[in-house]
This record gives structure tokens, sequence and C-alpha cells, in this order.
């Protein structure tokens, strides 16, 4: 396997989401909507930029499933506690709470390929616990 450059700056990993779908192109911030299922599912991917405390650029890659009504926050820190990819965490949409789907990477030790299996791997579990969690539907 070819040790690939790692990307240095929001813009690189922007420009190299090109080859998906852009619903949202902003500075520090670019949503990707993966098409699942044959295109019968659909899932919004976030990818934004974030800086650690002691300086060193991080990109967040997330994804919503479900608003956290009626859901099992013991069965969902297990789910965390098993898993080998991404995280759960709360975050607002429009002032109401949703569990999301995270995964945060130091731009040094993310390149191309990284970056795209970060994409189809949060955007694939992401959906599969949207299904799980909402009785099959697709909500965002």
């Amino acid at each position: 396997m070819k040790n690939r450059p790692a990307m240095q700056n929001f813009e690189q990993i922007r420009s190299h989401l090109g080859k998906y779908k852009l619903t949202t192109s902003e500075p520090y911030l670019a949503c990707v909507q993966l098409s699942l299922d044959k295109g019968k599912r659909h899932q919004s991917i976030f990818l934004s930029e974030m800086v650690s405390e002691d300086g060193r650029p991080y990109l967040r890659v997330s994804t919503v499933i479900a608003p956290m009504t009626g859901i099992d926050a013991r069965r969902m820190l297990s789910f965390n506690w098993a898993s080998r990819v991404g995280y759960l965490a709360i975050g607002e949409l429009d002032s109401v709470p949703y569990l999301q789907l995270c995964e945060n990477r130091p731009y040094d030790t993310l390149n191309a390929a990284e970056l795209d299996r970060l994409v189809l791997e949060i955007g694939g579990l992401g959906d599969q616990m949207e299904r799980m969690l909402s009785a099959g539907g697709d909500l965002l």
C-alpha cells in the first residue's frame, strides 16, 4: 500500500469531496449526501474543522441519526463501548437534541483513502442506526 500524503487543510478535504454530492460547502464545513440502498435511502455526512487546545487541526466527520426522544441512553452507551468506528454524541439541530455518530481525526493522519473510508463508514453505519431507531424510516 502506498504511503499517501496527509491532508494539510480543509480546502484539500473539500477538493477531494468533489467526487461526492455536496449539499453544503462553506468555510470549514461541507456536507456530503450519500445515496444508499440503490438510491432508496440517503444519509448526510457533515465534515467540519476543529482545532485542539494545542492548535492542531482536526476533521470531524458526523451524521445525524435520530432525535433523542425515546432513545435508551444505556443502549447507546453500550454501542459506544463496542464500536470500533465512530462514537455517539448529542448535538442540536434546530434547537432539538439529536443523537449523532461522529469521528474526529487529526489532519496529519488523514489521507485521501482514509477520508473516503470515514465518509462511507460513518454514512453507512449512521444509516443502519437510523433505520434501527426509526423502524426503517429515513428521517434525515
